[in-house]
């Protein structure tokens, strides 16, 4: 039994070391596939709960090798301290197991953080800034200004209903007339 946990152990390490160098020299990068199984046919049991949906979506390269090599790892210690074969075999079981979910939530984590870095110039209507070259009064051209929005500084076109504002007045956005011009007031 101390041979396949060792086997275990160590295919499972060999394979964590390459997916690890593969990942530094930018081989194995994240393919953002869907998992999605739906079917029109009523299941029973364990189908119906979505219960093998949720394991195939932390099934990856990733998980299984982790779970291997600290399957492994698991029975050697135990079996290092003294315990029975099948002891053995049910701590190199729960420490695979728990290693797999720990991985896979841990990826399911870091797939989270994503951010879609577009500016949206439609939620910039409140939003404040400075004019940074003049803009005319009473629409009869455009001018630029810098807003604040969504974390960053953004320069725009900008049009104004009122009386002409000056470079370095501070302005509202009061309305968005199409995708880089807005129309703004004096704040």
């Amino acid at each position: 039994m101390e041979t396949i946990f060792l086997v275990c152990a160590v295919t499972g390490g060999t394979l964590v070391v390459c997916l690890l160098v593969a990942g530094m020299i930018g081989f194995g990068g994240d393919h953002d596939t869907d998992h999605d199984t739906g079917h029109d046919t009523a299941h029973d049991g364990l189908h119906e709960k979505g219960v093998s949906n949720w394991f195939f979506g932390m099934l990856s390269v990733r998980t299984l090798t982790s779970g291997l090599l600290f399957f492994g790892l698991g029975g050697l210690t135990a079996r290092y301290y003294g315990a029975s074969e099948l002891a053995a075999f049910g701590a190199a079981l729960g420490s695979g197991a728990a290693t797999f979910y720990l991985v896979a939530t841990a990826m399911n984590t870091l797939k989270q953080l994503k951010a879609d870095g577009t500016v949206r110039v439609e939620r910039s209507v409140g939003c404040t800034g400075t004019v940074y070259l003049r803009v005319p009064g009473a629409k009869e051209g455009s001018g630029k200004v810098h807003l604040a929005l969504q974390n960053r500084t953004v320069e725009c076109q900008a049009m104004t209903a009122g009386t002409e504002l000056a470079t370095g007045k501070p302005i509202k956005v009061v309305a968005v007339i199409n995708s880089d011009t807005v129309e703004v007031e004096a704040a």
